[in-house]
């Protein structure tokens, strides 16, 4: 009996000290996601460093950072540039970029990824991490349908596993879905959740289905969209110009003009 109540006061300890211990991030990817990702933890006082293969890209999302912060502050503290300053200085100090995957997750509490939505790529890099990562740090993707599950499998910390399903532009947008699979720990999930507080998102539990809740919401709503169109809805009602399909927008489409991230669509972004 003793051991049973040594056991269970070891385990919830270790539990609490699990959910308290995000302190070191480490984002992999600095595209959109990733770089936002590390923005938001670095505002809130998490050490962070921002991965990615390509120097110059990493190096252009810290920039980019740099002046969303800057905005972020202008906004927040509008009565108080001082006090808007130091909050700048505080976020950039935390920020670090690297190119070396394997080393910047040494010393990690929390690993996200956000790289290409490629199952076997992810899997290939979190199996290199599972490697040098210290045995606490809990491991989570960014994906936004690729199974949790399955990318966890590449790894020996499936209880240390889940996901982190941020939206864009994550510094604005509020939710947070946490996606556990059957293997995460109560302690992971509780730590992935608090940490997502603590980064003043409101967090929803998901469970590992494809989508999870808003894409699983938003797929089928486009789909139907696209089949209205299939189904000769507009051929039944030609008077009707609310039906008429948008040339311009099917042009821009096939065109390849995506908007933000294509760099063209009914503006020119200058990418920097």
């Amino acid at each position: 009996m003793a051991f049973c109540n040594t056991l269970i006061v070891r385990t919830f300890t270790q539990t609490a000290a699990m959910a308290a211990a995000i302190k070191n991030v480490t984002v992999i990817g600095s595209g959109l996601m990733g770089a936002g990702i590390a923005q938001v933890a670095a505002q809130t006082g998490h050490h962070v460093t921002m991965v990615d293969i390509d120097e110059v890209a990493v190096g252009k999302a810290k920039d980019r950072i740099g002046a969303s912060i800057q905005r972020v502050a202008k906004k927040k503290f509008a009565q108080d540039p001082e006090a808007g300053q130091k909050f700048i200085s505080s976020a950039l100090e935390k920020l670090q970029i690297s190119t070396d995957a394997i080393s910047s997750v040494k010393s990690a509490d929390l690993v996200v990824e956000a790289i290409v939505e490629n199952l076997d790529v992810k899997k290939k890099l979190f199996a290199q991490l599972d490697e040098v990562a210290p045995s606490h740090a809990i491991f989570a993707s960014n994906t936004s349908s690729l199974p949790i599950g399955k990318i966890a499998a590449a790894t020996n910390r499936k209880d240390r596993f889940g996901g982190l399903h941020f939206f864009n532009p994550v510094p604005v947008m509020k939710l947070l879905e946490v996606v556990r699979i059957p293997e995460t720990s109560q302690g992971t999930y509780e730590a992935m959740c608090d940490w997502g507080k603590a980064m003043g998102k409101v967090t929803v539990e998901c469970k590992d289905t494809p989508g999870f809740i808003v894409n699983r919401l938003l797929v089928p709503y486009m789909f139907e969209a696209v089949r209205m169109l299939d189904r000769g809805w507009h051929a039944e009602y030609p008077e009707n110009t609310l039906f008429e399909p948008c040339e311009l927008l099917t042009n821009m489409v096939a065109e390849g003009k995506h908007g933000v991230k294509s760099g063209k669509g009914f503006y020119e972004y200058n990418k920097k």
